[in-house]
């Protein structure tokens, strides 16, 4: 039998089911990404063309948010009794249909009836997505050894922030060709295929999968884990709420987030408001933060466990939000106090590969102290990543459309710092079950 370290790269996609299984939840954070981020591009011709203030953009963002911080835990939690097999078709199915109808909205109705149904698709986008993440990563907790954990959080971060940054250069491309409708409505055409795929070939565990050899099972079979339970009683959902852990992670996340609501949600206007970039131009260079920050995330997922073994659990997931959470607060007033726009988006992307840095410590940590109630926990996790952009939206919205983007940035640099002390009170040696 291989031993499993060496189980990588190319020999591992064609002899091990796990990586296929983890390509096609590298697809869907890459869809939910490319989905999320297509409005915001989209928001200067849609507001002249609807009618819409960017005041009420910010509504649109928020109604996203809402849902899908609204669905984390309860996603999770179903999730975990249906399987993640039909769960992913299922909300995959419904974010499809939600990201498809918001072009074609205006072909039926104009005005406040359809800034009222924008609302609405925007609102059931977010609950589609708000099961993704919590459910992808019991996957992970199914299928892969502890070790792997953080280095998958980190890569499939990477995967969304790529789309991100593919939604930032094709819709605004798509834009200034066919137009804000056709830039939206295109790119969902091969989010059909993944979902058909996927209903066909996924599956829940390992031990459900026909093509799962008994060698791979063997790289498997002696985690410390146990199979995650379908139902989760009071007493057991009480310890994942009450985990000091769980909770510290959480508030630190809903810090992290203002930061990266920030950047994720307002940079293209950033640059073509403030920094005075035409469309086009404002959309390649909103590629760069997020290209910044996919690598980000995959370098901080595979340091992780680097820093475990050397310094063990506890100081392991410790170190990198720690120490990047406050260099990303300095690098905003950095980016927002620049003369020169270039060098503005240049320390934006610095500061955004930061911010992702800690993607893998903050999920692989929790799936570390959960184990088995990964689904749940990771869903009160990005609840309160999301409650960050529920925060954040409003008040850079706000703020952006009375062009005080100086304050919008310095509200978050204090998010930063607060949210890398919380850190001290982390300890993944910690495990729930225990």
């Amino acid at each position: 039998m291989e031993n499993p370290a060496r189980v990588s790269g190319i020999y591992a996609l064609t002899h091990r089911v796990r990586w296929r299984i983890f390509g096609f939840l590298f697809a869907f954070g890459f869809i939910a990404y490319f989905q999320q981020k297509g409005i915001t591009v989209a928001a200067e011709p849609m507001m002249p063309a609807l009618g819409i203030s960017q005041v009420q953009i910010g509504w649109l963002e928020e109604a996203f948010i809402l849902g899908y911080a609204a669905f984390q835990f309860p996603g999770g939690l179903i999730g975990q009794r249906i399987g993640a097999r039909l769960m992913f078709t299922i909300i995959g199915t419904v974010a499809f249909l939600a990201t498809a109808l918001t072009p074609l909205a205006p072909q039926v109705l104009q005005g406040g009836a359809l800034f009222e149904l924008l609302l609405a698709l925007q609102l059931l986008m977010g609950l589609a997505q708000g099961a993704i993440f919590p459910v992808g990563s019991g996957v992970m907790e199914a299928w892969f050894r502890p070790e792997k954990w953080a280095l998958l959080q980190g890569l499939q971060t990477m995967g969304m922030q790529f789309a991100a940054s593919a939604a930032a250069l094709s819709v605004a491309y798509l834009m200034s060709t066919v137009g804000w409708e056709k830039a939206l409505l295109w790119p969902e055409l091969p989010v059909v295929l993944v979902i058909v795929l996927w209903a066909w070939y996924g599956r829940n565990t390992p031990q459900e999968h026909p093509s799962v050899t008994p060698a791979e099972l063997a790289e498997l079979d002696d985690r410390p884990t146990e199979p995650p339970p379908t139902t989760i009683s009071g007493h057991r959902l009480w310890k994942v709420f009450s985990n000091r852990s769980v909770l510290l992670l959480t508030v630190s996340y809903v810090c992290l987030n203002y930061v990266f609501y920030l950047l994720s949600n307002w940079c293209f206007l950033y640059l073509v408001q403030e920094r005075h970039f035409n469309i086009l131009e404002g959309g390649g260079l909103a590629m760069i933060p997020p290209l910044a920050a996919g690598v980000g995330a995959g370098i901080g997922g595979k340091v992780v466990p680097m820093l475990c073994e050397r310094f063990g659990s506890r100081w392991g997931f410790r170190l990198l939000p720690m120490i990047f959470l406050p260099v990303s607060g300095v690098l905003l007033l950095v980016a927002v106090n620049l003369n020169n726009p270039y060098a503005a988006v240049i320390a934006l992307a610095l500061c955004y590969a930061a911010i992702e840095l800690n993607e893998g410590p903050y999920w692989g940590a929790t799936m570390y102290v959960a184990r088995s109630d990964t689904m749940s926990a990771t869903g009160i996790l990005n609840t309160g990543g999301n409650i960050g952009g529920l925060i954040a939206i409003p008040i850079v919205g706000y703020l952006s459309a009375s062009g005080h983007w100086t304050s919008a940035f310095a509200i978050g640099t204090v998010f930063a710092i607060v949210g890398a002390l919380l850190w001290l009170g982390v300890d993944a040696d910690k495990i729930i079950a225990e």
